[in-house]
């Protein structure tokens, strides 16, 4: 491994924070044994060692199975929140073209714990349709974007987020196959939700975007142009391309 160094202009001016910026690009780039940054950082092998175990402690370099150093949990919490952020302002244009398309209400949610919050919204003018604003909380135990969120979770997660649900892992899974879940709405009533997943940062799932009509308006099955739109949409804000044709090859069965 090289010597890395800082571009011009990239520095801070703060020693400690300058070193520890050139292992995190170092350990970003790939699992680094201590030995490894201390060759491609060019520092000592104790600075090293007491910069890595600090970064360590705060969440931001883990260990392999090897005892390497890599990207540690509190990054990937960050990235998500800084991903929710950008879907905030990303969602309005592309939650009404979907609106304008399809007829039906969407939304776009996100999962905090055992809730469900929405991001963005944007409904008909129909009186007595649901309105969804911004910020508010659902429950995570029934509905198509309750599974959503929850489908492709670690399985410690997904145990604890089957826990009282009104769904089970069977059907996890099988939303997990076929990339959607649709059914009744328990939260709007005598309403059906079409979901899927939106994806960043290495496919994962981030949100989830909704479509949700009145139950004599929707299909008894999700449709292939109801599945592109949706898909689409969900493409246009996650940071990634999603591969449509499990999506479309799963219904066609």
């Amino acid at each position: 491994m090289t010597v890395t160094t800082q571009q011009p202009g990239t520095t801070s001016g703060i020693g400690v924070l300058d070193k520890a910026s050139i292992l995190l690009d170092m350990v970003a780039k790939g699992p680094a044994s201590l030995a490894q940054l201390v060759d491609g950082s060019g520092y000592t092998r104790p600075t090293v060692h007491r910069i890595a175990r600090g970064m360590e402690s705060l969440g931001l370099f883990a260990r392999d199975i090897r005892g390497r150093f890599v990207l540690g949990p509190r990054l990937g919490t960050m990235a998500v929140e800084v991903q929710h952020s950008r879907l905030v302002s990303a969602a309005p244009p592309v939650l009404a073209d979907l609106h304008t398309l399809t007829g039906f209400d969407a939304h776009l949610l996100r999962r905090r714990g055992a809730v469900q919050i929405c991001l963005g919204t944007f409904t008909g003018t129909v009186q007595g349709r649901e309105w969804l604003p911004v910020g508010t909380a659902r429950s995570l135990k029934a509905g198509p974007v309750a599974q959503v969120l929850l489908a492709w979770e670690e399985p410690e997660q997904l145990y604890e987020g089957l826990r009282g649900a009104r769904f089970t892992a069977a059907q996890l899974s099988l939303v997990r196959r076929r990339g959607w879940a649709y059914g009744p709405d328990s939260m709007a009533p005598q309403s059906v939700s079409l979901a899927v997943p939106v994806r960043a940062m290495g496919r994962q799932v981030v949100a989830a975007l909704s479509l949700t009509g009145p139950r004599p308006r929707m299909p008894a099955a999700p449709d292939r142009l109801l599945l592109g739109a949706m898909v689409d949409a969900a493409n246009e804000l996650g940071d990634m391309r999603m591969d449509t044709a499990p999506v479309l090859r799963a219904h066609s069965r």
